[in-house]
């Protein structure tokens, strides 16, 4: 007889088993959370725009300019009769796919070179922090939108340009990481066990030390946002027609005084929202770094 009750309750067990990790999730870091949620959700309906939306994001119809929101067009045509929910869908896959690839290139570049600055030191960390200070004096934006001018708009000149000034950022942050650990004779102990210098580098110490530039990506991505959208706004960015952000708002300005908003808040929206969502992710990620330090 005493057997069954426990049967009876193992589902339930089970199930609150099951719900601890999540239950622990909402109670001690809801920020990532709910920010993992709002990107989550950006990102898929970015991924799924073909299947939200039957309209092409590029395609005009000047018998249907500025129209409001209808069972056709979700959130109103804009001044070429394009469709604006088709565009901010397109867009969004536009914009974070190249903030996310001009967090990348950085990432890397930066992350290496910090691990290896912290690692060996002495000519080879002066000469790399020298040229760090050296760029870093400049304002992020004004030499960001300085080499974009130089560079062309486009694409690639983004990425070019971001690359150059973010690196810095995650060189520092590993660098500092490296030559902690370094101090613990971590790397001794390897180089005394016969490891090569390729080897302690990139297969023991940077794993070691990347979990903080990984939290500073997240952060890093919201500024790539704003700088593409700033970008194509002032007319330097993603080339037209390819839907982005910073382009609705630009096209939309002129209309703005004229009553017609959703133009530009539409897209200004969805930057701030998408730009909350990855700044909590970050917020959650260093919260749930120091708890399990």
């Amino acid at each position: 007889m005493s057997q069954t009750p426990m049967t009876a309750s193992t589902p339930a067990t089970a199930r609150a088993a099951a719900a601890g990790p999540f239950r622990r999730l909402v109670r001690d870091n809801p920020q990532l959370l709910f920010g993992t949620l709002i990107v989550g959700v950006i990102v898929l309906m970015a991924l799924a725009a073909p299947l939200l939306t039957r309209y092409d994001p590029t395609a005009q119809d000047f018998l249907s300019t500025l129209q409001g929101p209808s069972a056709d067009h979700l959130l109103g045509t804009d001044n070429l009769g394009r469709d604006i929910w088709a565009r901010l869908l397109y867009g969004a896959r536009t914009d974070l796919a190249l903030a996310s690839v001009a967090v990348l290139l950085p990432f890397v570049i930066g992350s290496t070179v910090g691990a290896l600055c912290g690692y060996f030191g002495g000519w080879f960390d002066t000469i790399i922090m020298r040229i760090a200070d050296t760029v870093v004096a400049f304002p992020f934006y004004v030499l960001v939108i300085s080499l974009v001018f130089i560079l062309g708009n486009g694409v690639s000149s983004i990425i070019v340009a971001i690359s150059i000034v973010s690196w810095i950022a995650y060189a520092r942050i590993i660098r500092a990481e490296a030559m902690v650990l370094s101090a613990t004779n971590f790397t001794d102990a390897l180089h005394v066990g016969g490891l090569g210098v390729p080897r302690i580098v990139f297969r023991h110490l940077m794993p070691n030390v990347l979990s903080q530039a990984i939290v500073y990506a997240m952060s890093d991505i919201v500024a790539n946002i704003g700088v593409i959208v700033t970008l194509s706004y002032f007319g330097l960015g993603v080339v037209p027609p390819t839907p982005d952000w910073g382009n609705m708002m630009s096209e939309g300005q002129p209309f703005f005084a004229g009553g017609t908003y959703s133009l530009m808040l539409i897209p200004a929206v969805a930057v701030v929202v998408t730009s909350y969502g990855l700044s909590l992710v970050g917020d959650g990620l260093a919260t749930a770094l120091r708890v399990k330090r």
